[in-house]
C-alpha cells in the first residue's frame, strides 16, 4: 500500500517551519495518542503515521533526502525509527520542557549574566563634542573564594539525590507528565553541603566597580552606548551580560537641539532691527558675527550654516539657527518717552513704515464690511 505524504499526514506546506512541524505533531498527537483512544486502532495507526512523519521531517538531513527522492529517499535511514511503540505520551511534550529547563544531564547549569543599563546625563557641550566619563555601577562578579561554585574553599558541590544530577524532576499525573525543576536543587543538578562563608552559597558577591566611558561625538538623547561583558557576570563560568548606557542630554539655557540643527533665540533692540548692524552670536564653537539687515522683524530666523552637530552616525554638520525677537524697553526716563512720542509723531499718516500693520488693517476692516 502507497504511504500518505509525510507533510500530507502533519497537514503542513512543504515550507513548513520547524516550529509548525512541532505544532502539528503535538496537535495530532493529543488527538490520536493510544492513552487517550484505548482499543482504537484506528487512532493508534494515525498515531504511528503521525509520529513516523515527525520524526522523519525534524531531522534536516532525512527531510532533504525526502524532498528530493520521496520515500524512497528515507526507506533505509527511518529503519530505526519506524514500526516502534508508541512511546509515553509525555514524549510529545519532552522537547519542549528541554527548550525551558535546560537538556537532562549531570552538572551545573551555565547561565549568561544579566544584561545591565545606566542611566547617563550629559552636559549639550559634551554630547557634541563627545567626552569621556567615569561611572560607578553596583554588579554581582563571581565570588573568588569558591570561583562562582558556591561551595566552601576545598569542597565541591555534590550531585543532587532528589534528581540524581539531572535537575529536572518528573510528575506523573495518568497519561499525562511535566518536567520541573528539582525543588531541592533548583535545577542546578548539584547541591552543597558546605557553603561558601562569602558569599553564603550564592556563588556571587555585590560589589561596586568603576568603568570608563568613551562617548562619541555627537550622541543625543536615547542613544544607548553597550559595553560588552560588563554586565552581570553568568553563572558557573558562563559570559557575562552587557552594560547599556542610555544617554540623557540636559536641558541648555541658550540652544535647543533638534537633529543635527541647533536653534536659539535673540533679543535684539528695535533700534538695531529698524537700522540694522552686526551682532556677535554664541556657537558651542565660540563666537560668530551675524549680520542683521535694516528693517528685520520679530520672528525672523538666520542661519549660520555648520554651527550644529556632526550627527553621531555620520552625515554633515548641521545649521545653528538663531530667531529674532525684538525686546521692548521698559523703565524708560521722561526724555526717552518724550522722544519715544515725537519719534511716533513722524510716523502717523504714514503707511510705508509699517506695512504689515497697514496691511492687517485693510484686514480687520475688510472682515467688519
Amino acid at each position: 500500500m502507497e504511504k500518505q505524504d509525510y507533510y500530507e499526514t502533519l497537514g503542513v506546506s512543504r515550507t513548513a517551519t520547524a516550529a509548525e512541524l512541532k505544532k502539528a505533531y503535538r496537535r495530532m498527537a493529543m488527538k490520536y495518542h493510544p492513552d487517550r483512544n484505548p482499543d482504537n486502532a484506528d487512532a493508534e495507526a494515525h498515531f504511528k503515521e503521525a509520529k513516523e512523519a515527525y520524526e522523519m521531517l525534524s531531522d534536516a538531513q532525512k527531510r532533504a533526502a525526502y524532498d528530493q527522492f520521496g520515500h524512497a529517499g528515507v526507506d533505509q535511514s527511518a529503519g530505526g525509527h519506524r514500526g516502534g511503540g508508541a512511546g509515553g505520551f509525555s514524549d510529545i511534550f519532552g522537547d519542549v520542557f528541554n527548550d525551558i529547563f535546560g537538556a537532562s544531564g549531570g552538572g551545573r547549569r551555565n547561565y549568561r549574566g544579566a544584561d545591565l543599563r545606566y542611566h547617563l546625563d550629559l552636559s549639550l557641550e559634551d554630547a557634541v563634542a563627545g567626552t569621556t566619563v567615569k561611572i560607578r555601577i553596583p554588579v554581582h562578579l563571581n565570588c573568588k573564594t569558591c570561583d562562582g561554585s558556591g561551595a566552601k574553599k576545598g569542597t565541591k558541590p555534590v550531585t543532587c539525590t532528589t534528581c540524581a544530577g539531572h535537575g529536572q524532576v518528573r510528575i506523573q499525573q495518568g497519561f499525562f507528565a511535566v518536567q520541573q525543576p528539582c525543588p531541592h536543587c533548583h535545577g542546578t543538578g548539584q547541591m552543597i553541603k558546605e557553603s561558601c562563608r562569602d558569599c553564603h552559597g550564592e556563588g556571587q558577591i555585590e560589589e561596586h566597580k568603576t568603568l570608563s566611558v568613551k562617548v562619541p561625538p555627537g550622541v543625543d538623547t536615547g542613544d544607548r552606548i553597550r559595553l560588552s561583558g560588563e554586565g552581570e557576570a553568568g553563572t558557573n563560568g558562563a559570559e557575562a551580560g552587557d552594560l547599556y548606557v542610555e544617554v540623557q542630554v540636559q536641558h541648555h539655557d541658550v540652544f535647543t537641539r533638534d537633529g543635527s540643527h541647533l536653534y536659539c533665540e535673540m533679543p535684539i533692540s528695535f533700534v538695531t532691527a529698524s537700522l540694522g548692524g552686526d551682532l556677535e552670536v554664541p556657537t558651542l564653537a565660540g563666537k560668530a558675527s551675524l549680520k542683521i539687515p535694516e528693517g528685520t522683524q520679530t520672528g525672523q530666523q538666520f542661519r549660520l550654516r555648520g554651527k550644529g552637530v556632526k550627527p553621531v552616525r555620520g552625515g554633515a554638520v548641521g545649521d545653528l539657527m538663531c530667531r529674532v525677537v525684538i525686546e521692548t524697553p521698559v523703565k524708560l526716563s521722561s526724555r526717552q518717552k518724550e522722544i519715544l512720542q515725537e519719534f511716533d509723531e513722524t510716523m502717523q499718516g504714514s503707511h510705508k513704515h509699517s506695512p504689515k500693520h497697514s496691511t492687517w488693517l485693510d484686514a480687520v476692516k475688510k472682515f467688519f464690511d
